[in-house]
């Protein structure tokens, strides 16, 4: 089995991922324990903005929620072993677009990743309720993922071959 040498887009992804990472975790230090948000609990910000603490036990958004311990580490063993894959995938992404959707989501899986080792649940703060139509709390984490799936379907349609 040979090793080649990681793409110039291989290392965007793991340098954008890294970034995702900091930039989460930065975030929720500073929501739990400089401005404290859970004793807060919602904090109106700006028009329909709140900070709003939650403790996400299940997957990205709340989805598919898991109060078992069980289920907290196959979703951490879960979230490891998909970032595991995009990580050998991204070694050698053919194209900036890729490269970015693989960086957003393995940053962002890895984000929840520690939280769910730290904390047992993901800490979620970034509320947009109030527009009526966007009943969940995320955060930078989530965030990543979701714009990193866009990156991804959108380079699945392109029509040029990889090369």
């Amino acid at each position: 089995m040979s090793t080649s040498p990681v793409s110039k887009f291989g290392l965007v992804a793991y340098l954008l991922a890294a970034v995702v990472i900091v930039a989460d975790q930065a975030s929720k230090y500073w929501i739990l324990a400089v401005y404290d948000l859970p004793s807060r609990f919602s904090v109106p910000i700006a028009g329909p903005f709140s900070l709003t603490m939650v403790w996400n036990k299940g997957v990205s958004f709340g989805l598919f929620r898991a109060d078992q311990e069980l289920t907290r580490w196959l979703l951490t063993a879960f979230a490891i072993a998909v970032s595991c894959v995009l990580a050998w995938w991204a070694r050698q992404a053919p194209r900036a677009s890729m490269a970015i959707g693989f960086g957003l989501v393995m940053g962002g899986a890895l984000g929840n990743v520690i939280d769910r080792i730290r904390f047992g649940a993901v800490a979620d703060f970034l509320d947009f309720q109030r527009l009526g139509f966007f009943p969940w709390v995320f955060n930078v984490a989530d965030a990543a993922i979701t714009v990193g799936v866009v990156f991804l379907l959108l380079d699945s349609l392109r029509k040029d071959p990889v090369t």
